[in-house]
């Protein structure tokens, strides 16, 4: 276990040098983005053509770059979301002299200090979650180390893998279950691995990781760092700790090869019409789909067998067999990802069977699981009522992002009447709100205080003074989701695909996509294409303090970094930032659901 008591020197050496505030932003990110993600596709060309030789020295270049070292210091302190959360060093931000410093001496020397333990709720459970925050040092390193390693397995990784992904997102993986059972119905193995990120055995991962002695070096003290819970230092001999941005990677490595043991097992007869089960895997929840039960719960012994030899274990409580049609196999269909999927018979008879007692007919119906629904009417719940005595555009900002993003993860199922309904309840929450704040008024003063009924646009909440009222569930447009295509990934190059799928997304505003579509997918201030990670931000190319308006021809489509540098020019003063028009992810499962 190695440390870094010495880090809080490091970021504090040379700043006093005559090195010029703005010197961060003025660098030639354009040119350095484009030299690492040429490297980047590379790697995963040689990676697809199996030449180990050249991943490992186009790995070795990447990783000794100054190109790469920049952009993993820009990752962690400008553009991800948890930037500002200290290690065990207490460190929170850098000022852009200390970003330059930290670039200049990062390397991956084989040591690691330990994270920094923080426990956050898991939803609908009472246990907790535990995260370890690394140093703002380690996470550079383990960003760099991630844009070595990713492109590479991003060549392996099977089809059906889609946690943790660039260009791939929950609603790839529930469109691969569609498709599976799109002609036949199917039994189902809902599976979910128990302490999937602690338990993962650390020399079997390593091994499976395969790669370069010193990077293994560098791995191993990362994941062997230790983590300090209120002032008490534990090993850690198991697992690779939630917080970090490598560990998503590792745990996808660790699952990786589950696909093709069932191929390989139960291979495809065209003699005998048998299909190979069908495996859909988004981090550790993973379903697996067949005609035949049998082969199901031979699948189950296989997969039981091939986790035990990472350190891993099904979770008995979140594991069963059932069947996405068939009534008399229990409770008929599943959930996953916070979707209830189903069947159900049609035809000429009410049960949808033939004289013989065969289903002749049926429907696929995805819809919002009853779970994910009561978790987002409890969230709306305690928002109102931490607002009870706030004004009411308060209420409404604090109550918007959750409703929009909540109804675009849903948006491409069979959610319509559930929004209405969502609409409903909350109106309902929001009458017993305003009943509250005036007890003694009429029912009809207190409509036309916080509702524009007078005003002839319907029970629309909204202060009077105000042109911003509150979002509704069922005003979110439905679109059918397109899968992504078999293995594709943001790294084979392929800009036209990826920026119009980036544009097409359903998670992504219509405003946010009609720029893209009018901007061709590009930055406006740096000119390159919007990649899956990037944070992209609306932002007034005429500041409203200066006259401008939110019309479409004053609003342009920047990335994080480059609407920190267009700010900083602006007001002359570095590292500010304006966060009022971050185009926000929704946050179903508080885990990464990609853009793309």
């Amino acid at each position: 276990m190695g440390g870094k008591g010495t880090s809080r020197s490091l970021y504090a050496m040379n700043t006093d040098a005559p090195t010029p505030m703005d010197r961060w932003n003025t660098l030639p990110w354009k040119s350095i983005q484009r030299n690492v993600f040429k490297l980047q596709t590379r790697i995963y060309r040689a990676a697809c053509r199996e030449d180990v030789t050249t991943v490992r020295q186009l790995q070795r270049l990447l990783m000794h770059s100054r190109s790469a070292k920049l952009l993993a210091v820009r990752k962690v302190t400008q553009d991800n979301q948890g930037k500002k959360t200290p290690g065990v060093d207490g460190i929170k931000s850098l000022t852009p002299p200390q970003r330059l410093t930290l670039a200049r001496t990062l390397t991956l020397d084989g040591t690691a200090a330990p994270v920094r333990r923080v426990w956050i709720p898991k939803p609908s459970t009472p246990e907790l979650r535990p995260l370890g925050i690394p140093t703002i040092h380690d996470r550079a390193g383990q960003a760099l180390a991630k844009s070595g390693l990713e492109p590479e397995w991003e060549a392996r990784f099977a089809p059906n893998s889609y946690g943790f992904r660039p260009g791939r997102s929950c609603q790839d993986a529930i469109e691969a279950i569609f498709t599976a059972i799109g002609h036949k119905a199917k039994y189902v193995l809902d599976a979910d691995i128990e302490k999937c990120f602690d338990r993962i055995d650390q020399a079997a991962l390593l091994a499976k990781v395969h790669t370069s002695p010193s990077l293994r070096r560098q791995l191993k003290a990362w994941l062997e760092a230790g983590v300090l819970d209120r002032g008490t230092l534990f090993p850690t001999n198991a697992g690779t700790m939630q917080g970090g941005n490598l560990s998503p990677l590792l745990a996808c490595i660790a699952l990786h090869g589950l696909e093709a043991l069932i191929g390989k097992m139960f291979p495809r007869s065209g003699s005998r019409r048998f299909q190979t089960p069908n495996v859909v895997v988004y981090a550790d929840d993973l379903v697996i789909l067949h005609e035949d039960r049998t082969v199901v719960e031979r699948c189950q012994a296989v997969m039981t067998e091939w986790l035990r030899e990472i350190g891993l274990a099904l979770k008995p409580s979140k594991t069963r067999i059932t069947h996405t049609l068939d009534v008399a196999e229990g409770t008929p269909g599943f959930d996953f990802l916070g979707f209830q999927i189903r069947q159900y018979p049609v035809g000429k008879t009410k049960s949808g069977k033939d004289c013989r007692g065969r289903l002749h007919g049926f429907k696929t119906r995805i819809t919002p699981s009853p779970t994910a629904i009561q978790r987002h009417v409890e969230a709306l719940r305690k928002t109102i009522d931490r607002h009870r005595h706030a004004e009411q555009e308060a209420l409404i900002n604090a109550l918007n992002p959750q409703i929009i993003g909540w109804s675009a993860y849903y948006a491409h199922v069979v959610s319509a009447r559930v929004f209405q309904r969502l609409d409903h309840t909350v109106y309902t929450m929001l009458w017993g709100w305003a009943v509250s704040r005036h007890p003694k008024k009429a029912k009809h003063w207190i409509a036309r205080k916080y509702w524009r009924v007078d005003d002839g646009q319907g029970w629309r909440f909204q202060p009077a003074n105000s042109t911003k009222p509150l979002a509704r569930h069922d005003h979110t447009p439905h679109q059918r989701y397109v899968k992504v295509q078999g293995t594709r990934s943001p790294y084979d190059g392929d800009w036209l695909y990826w920026s119009r799928r980036l544009g097409r997304h359903p998670t992504v505003p219509p405003r946010t996509a009609r720029l893209l579509k009018q901007q061709q997918g590009r930055c406006r201030a740096c000119g390159l294409y919007f990649t899956d990670g990037d944070n992209i931000e609306v932002d007034h190319i005429l500041p409203k303090k200066q006259g401008g308006s939110d019309a479409r021809d004053n609003l342009q489509l920047l990335h994080r970094h480059c609407h920190d540098t267009k700010t900083a020019r602006e007001t002359g003063c570095p590292g500010t930032h304006d966060t009022r028009h971050v185009v926000e992810e929704p946050d179903e499962r508080k885990r990464s659901c990609p853009v793309l």
